[in-house]
């Protein structure tokens, strides 16, 4: 056992009204004497290794343990160790019964409870349905280690095990689930994940402050009923707190200005679960207040009636300054799976332990990712200082290092240090996006820090080549073509990954996404570069089918793009409409909550629902593909666009039909280089790439 505790450096956080503490300066539990953990128990023999009688918090995880700042229960429980606590580890356990919930013994504060890096169900569920039979997140990537709504199960054994601790619901399952939402998997609206779950608290979005909070005063005797004064958490109530009103959300856009000017302690009622579980259009509005009150700046907290209590939700949290997010990433990780493991490969971290996290949060608001609703829109950096320590630890410490770091970024590429140029300004904004329709222009866009960074990085003594994994935000990156120089002479391995998404000026504004002309920009500046640094360099663009919006026509108009510019793309995927998300919303009410909801006045949005539309979109993707040409001739007639069958550059499928083929939309053959063409692997899911946090 280890005595040394991590030195962590103290933040100053911006004075903000109601700011928290700073998340390392509250005086350390009296456990902290215990030391430091090599990996933080997962096993009553491992407690007794460390002189533990019993875990204060034992967090329940549907991912395998890997201790390294990727995965979200390292990072909780090392930030919960740096405060004193004991912290054990359940990871996914056996959820037939309460006994695998018991191994730890009773933690003496809470069960700390998340379905893993991703949602439960769609790390399970295709989005066609399909069950999936392998999971990035477990030895082996074998399937079926954690159960369908693994946040609930894990909750009603905690509660089997242990009737009286407090239970604890964080991580993105939680978090997108924190209200009345529509969930795809059962096609119908579900309660918030809290009352399902019959949890105490539910902590949501980036929860370290939240947490550290929680546990620090639920060790002085607090209940979870105490702590409704804590941002990013949802409490059930049965009424509001004392001294508190409210306005009705019945129409946000109309009654906004006003509210604004209302007492300090009101909230905004969201629309109850029964009236959103009935009525589509109501659920959009729900959705369109809730994504107006996301800025940490002005936003109030939000009520919503379940039954005969409230679910009350407080504002978003704080982000945290950069000296905080060094302290989170500096705590002493092992960077390894746990022991218990052996030698079992976990595909997740094989894809990340070389990898560095330099900044968390995305302004995109992209309708259809889930990045920006868990992680925010302020983007939260670490130093440069703190970043170049972490690839030297990599290099010296972490086992079948070669000196090629896989990726330096986070949710996207390019947005390090980039942030809005006036802070009075950022703290007004209710806008879901910094850069749609168009950049916004109080948004600084200078990729200087990120030149200057990639260049420290990649003269590190042992260090091969610095890798750029993480999407690139094309339209962010035509405003530096020094920016774009760098990245490709220096960072890219044979091909860039990119995501516009479309090519149709109408899934693209449902999407909130930039017009195909940036990406043309893009590209220009991409294949200069190339040729200046004398490489042969590919973009591969990623593209959604079946997004709310999409006719078949814009998905035939893509098709044809993708024949011009010599694509053929594989493994793609229909939209899957993840819980809360602004498309989600469009695709179960077909309406758009990015514009004022007023009954019989809302602008309408058709959504893909049957499955044999749903396929004919996914096969104008593959349209290379001769499995889908039966589908794509019959649509192509009845859209009045035979014209495009046949043998011609400008026709899009032939009239003649390989033997042995004919299929329906099924992943078949694909043609090579011979024909010119470049194929690639694209994944087009609605759910936006699984956040680095959790």
């Amino acid at each position: 056992m280890s005595t040394a505790q991590p030195q962590i450096r103290e933040a100053r956080v911006p004075a903000i009204p109601g700011a928290p503490k700073g998340l390392f300066s509250h005086r350390k539990y009296w456990a902290h004497r215990f030391g430091v953990a090599p990996f933080l128990p997962m096993s009553r023999a491992e407690m007794d290794a460390l002189g533990w009688d019993a875990c204060d918090i034992i967090l329940v995880t549907g991912d395998a343990y890997v201790d390294h700042p990727s995965f979200g229960m390292a990072i909780i429980g090392r930030l919960l160790e740096a405060q004193g606590f004991r912290v054990g580890i359940i990871a996914q356990p056996d959820w037939q019964s309460a006994d695998a919930f018991a191994a730890l013994g009773r933690p003496t504060l809470f069960f700390g409870i998340t379905g893993g890096n991703m949602d439960s169900m769609v790390n399970r569920y295709t989005s066609d349905r399909r069950l999936r039979h392998n999971d990035s997140y477990t030895p082996g990537g074998e399937g079926g280690k954690r159960p369908d709504r693994a946040v609930i199960v894990y909750a009603q054994r905690c509660r089997e095990a242990f009737k009286d601790v407090p239970i604890v619901l964080g991580g993105i399952e939680s978090s997108l689930r924190r209200i009345a939402h529509y969930d795809y998997w059962s096609d119908k609206v579900r309660r918030s994940i809290l009352v399902d779950a019959k949890a105490d608290i539910l902590l949501y979005g980036n929860a370290e402050r939240a947490v550290v909070e929680v546990a620090h005063r639920m060790a002085k005797g607090a209940k979870a009923a105490d702590l409704d004064d804590i941002r990013g958490i949802a409490l059930v109530k049965t009424a509001l707190p004392e001294g508190w009103s409210e306005i009705l959300a019945n129409d946000i856009d109309a009654s906004d200005e006003g509210a604004r000017a209302s007492a300090p302690n009101t909230a905004v009622r969201l629309p109850a679960y029964e009236q959103v579980e009935s009525d589509p259009e109501t659920y959009a509005r729900a959705s369109r207040v809730l994504h107006r009150e996301s800025n940490p700046g002005n936003a109030r907290p939000l009520v919503q009636r379940h039954g005969d209590r409230d679910v009350w939700l407080t504002p978003p949290p704080i982000p945290l300054a950069t000296p905080e997010m060094d302290g989170v990433y500096d705590l002493p990780y092992a960077r390894a799976p746990h022991p218990s493991y052996g030698d079992a490969k976990i595909p997740a971290w094989d894809m990340i332990r070389f990898s560095v996290t330099i900044m968390r949060g995305c302004f995109g608001g992209c309708s259809f990712c889930s990045i920006t609703e868990h992680e925010g829109r302020i983007i939260q950096n670490r130093s440069e200082e703190s970043i170049l320590k972490e690839i030297e630890t990599v290099r010296d410490k972490v086992p079948g290092f070669t000196g090629i770091i896989s990726d330096i970024g986070g949710p996207t590429a390019n947005m390090y240090r980039m942030a809005c140029k006036d802070k009075q300004t950022e703290d007004l904004c209710r806008k879901p996006s910094c850069v749609f329709p168009d950049i916004c222009p109080n948004l600084n866009t200078s990729h200087d820090s990120l030149i200057q960074l990639y260049k420290k990085a990649r003269e590190l003594p042992g260090i091969k080549k610095i890798m750029v994994a993480s999407g690139v935000r094309y339209d962010l990156a035509v405003k530096s073509p020094a920016y774009v120089k760098e990245l490709v002479t220096h960072h890219v391995g044979g091909y860039l990954k990119i995501a516009p998404e479309h090519t149709e000026a109408g899934p693209l504004s449902k999407m909130m996404k930039p017009g195909i002309g940036a990406y043309d920009r893009f590209k220009q500046l991409f294949d200069q570069a190339a040729r200046d640094a004398g490489k042969e360099y590919f973009l591969i663009p990623y593209f959604i089918a079946a997004h709310p919006g999409t006719s078949d026509e814009d998905m035939m108009n893509l098709a044809l793009w993708l024949k011009k510019n010599k694509y053929r793309a594989d493994q793609v995927q229909n939209f899957l409409p993840s819980p809360m998300a602004i498309s989600t919303a469009m695709y179960y009410s077909g309406v758009n909550p990015l514009r004022p909801i007023r009954r019989g006045m809302s602008e309408r949005v058709g959504a893909i629902k049957g499955l044999k539309q749903r396929r004919l979109h996914k096969a104008f993707l593959r349209y290379h593909d001769a499995e889908n040409w039966p589908i794509l001739r019959d649509a192509l007639k009845r859209m009045g666009r035979a014209d495009l069958i046949g043998p011609g550059k400008h026709q899009l499928i032939p009239s003649w039909q390989p033997a042995g083929t004919g299929g329906t939309g099924g992943e078949g053959m694909r043609f090579g280089r011979k024909h010119r063409t470049q194929t690639f692997t694209t994944k087009g899911v609605g759910f936006g790439r699984p956040p680095r946090k959790t």
